[in-house]
């Protein structure tokens, strides 16, 4: 473990540092974040695929001390550079789906245009190539048994790994915070869209064995349906039902036991940040009123650990960067505890440390 014996955690942040100004390098780091600066299918509000530099920002004023996770911080934290090339491609095929989307919103014929057939070939295919460089990048990261997490960008984002987390750990569930099913088979035909991302998940992952969706309260029709077709294997938990339990008695504690009980033994987490109150996150994508207290989520996920699962890993994504920095100071605190929680869930094996350090001697 890196020696902190000259490092203040008492002072402001030193942006010259890493990420919430912490010293370590990508090497000296359990937990390692990649940002994906995508947003290429949103549908509404944009500017997510900007947020990993806004929050990164924002993690400076992000006080240290955790007393919930014994300072897991302390096993490292670090987030890597923004991939320019991969943001300059967002951005190029952002505005190529601002005009398809615009064009069939008209009820336009698709076929009747070449150039749009060509665009919407250029977006999926672009979409495809940006779920394997995040496979490559995150595989490559669990084969160096790090922690991984995912700082989007739209939700369209961790499927590349949750491939490379179902190549890692085998059989897996995800607990999805979200504020919609993410069960299109596409949207605005797009195959990769963020509306589509659990779709893609349950269909090209067979290790994925159950989807635990929490806080649901905006879907449609075609998603209802597929989830009624797939109930042993997504189990929704609307934002609406919770509340009328806890309006007639039932406590978070009781809900949050049942929702555990419905995941596996291996856990990853997609939170959506619309899964929170929009009062936390103004600016996201697609805001709907309801949703939970950033709190609420902290307490199920250390009910998850206490469970005796594992959490091997997670994304958050729907950060948008709005008028002021209060979206990216939310999801810096967010983004802090959930590093601290993904770390602290994964117990360092000290005889593997004891081995290691005597045979360097």
């Amino acid at each position: 473990m890196k020696d902190l014996s000259q490092f203040d955690s008492n002072i402001a942040g030193n942006p010259k540092n890493n990420i919430f100004g912490l010293p370590f390098s990508e090497a000296e780091a359990r937990v390692v974040i990649l940002p994906v600066p995508w947003e290429v299918t949103v549908s509404y509000g944009s500017g997510t695929s900007r947020a990993a530099e806004k929050i990164f920002h924002a993690s400076m004023q992000v006080d240290l001390f955790d007393k919930d996770t014994d300072n897991a911080w302390k096993q490292g934290f670090y987030m890597r550079h923004t991939d320019r090339k991969v943001l300059m491609k967002s951005d190029y095929l952002r505005k190529e789906a601002e005009l398809f989307i615009d064009y069939i919103s008209k009820g336009e014929l698709l076929e009747k245009n070449n150039f749009m057939c060509k665009s919407l070939k250029e977006i999926n295919e672009g979409s495809a190539n940006m779920n394997n460089w995040v496979y490559e990048q995150t595989s490559a990261l669990l084969k160096e048994d790090k922690l991984v997490a995912i700082l989007g960008g739209d939700h369209s984002v961790p499927l590349g790994y949750l491939k490379a987390v179902a190549e890692k750990y085998g059989e897996f569930g995800i607990l999805q915070i979200d504020a919609h099913c993410d069960l299109r088979k596409s949207y605005e035909k797009f195959i990769y869209s963020h509306a589509s991302v659990m779709y893609n998940a349950l269909n090209d992952i067979p290790q994925l064995k159950k989807l635990v969706q929490l806080g649901v309260r905006d879907f449609s029709e075609e998603e209802w349906d597929y989830i009624q077709s797939n109930r042993e294997r997504v189990v929704p938990y609307f934002d609406r039902d919770i509340k009328d339990r806890q309006f007639e008695g039932q406590t978070w504690e009781y809900i949050c036991n049942e929702i555990v009980s419905q995941l596996p033994q291996k856990v990853y987490i997609s939170f959506d940040i619309d899964g929170l109150d929009p009062k936390l996150c103004p600016h996201t994508g697609t805001p709907v009123p309801g949703g939970f207290e950033a709190d609420q989520v902290f307490y199920l996920i250390k009910k998850i650990i206490q469970s005796g699962r594992q959490f091997i890993g997670f994304d958050l994504d729907e950060i948008a960067v709005g008028e002021t920095d209060f979206d990216a100071n939310v999801g810096a605190r967010i983004l802090w505890k959930m590093c601290n929680l993904l770390a602290s869930g994964n117990k360092v094996n000290t005889t593997d440390k004891v081995a290691e350090c005597a045979t360097s001697m």
